[in-house]
């Protein structure tokens, strides 16, 4: 079993993308939430098993995929017994506008890891907001809560931009050194 947990929901195959990149730095393993909100089997016990849980969602109007509030839902057994309790977590949101609301996502997701009694790890990275940042530079969309990335609407998964897969790999090792670090 793996020490950190990807689980998230990917609706256009953006957010698996980010989550992939994610998971190629941080040795995680992926728990994809498929279109019907359903977990794969033995979804429940690696997450039991893991020292960090990484949620991840498209932000859809606002807010995480209805798949992704299902499983939320459905944590509640483990949240009942506080299976989760001081479990690492983190998070991360796609949307195709560059702010998107993807900050009340974020919130979301932090909101679900505190309500597990869980402790939350963000980005570790300044902004990239300066005069000579380009959209390829690393953490451009500026996020400290989570990692945020932007994918325009009309653009494949093949088509996401290099920067922000960049910052999802630099937000994995950050995730592995935290664990490494901090997870009992």
């Amino acid at each position: 079993m793996s020490a950190i947990v990807i689980v998230f929901h990917s609706g256009y195959g953006h957010t698996a993308k980010v989550a992939e990149a994610i998971a190629a730095t941080s040795g995680a393993a992926l728990l994809p939430i498929d279109a019907e909100g359903q977990l794969p089997a033995g979804g429940w016990e690696q997450m039991a098993a893991a020292k960090m849980i990484v949620f991840g969602s498209p932000t859809y109007m606002g807010s995480v995929s209805w798949q992704f509030k299902k499983f939320a839902d459905a944590s509640s057994k483990p949240w009942f017994g506080q299976a989760w309790k001081d479990k690492l977590a983190a998070g991360f949101t796609n949307s195709a506008s560059m702010n998107g609301d993807k900050h009340s996502t974020l919130h979301y997701l932090m909101t679900l890891a505190m309500q597990h009694s869980m402790l939350w790890v963000g980005t570790g990275m300044m902004p990239s907001n300066n005069k000579a940042a380009t959209r390829d530079s690393l953490n451009y969309v500026a996020s400290s809560a989570g990692l945020m990335t932007t994918t325009p609407s009309d653009a494949s998964a093949d088509e996401m931009v290099a920067g922000d897969i960049a910052t999802a790999r630099a937000f994995g090792e950050r995730l592995k050194d935290v664990v490494a670090r901090f997870a009992r």
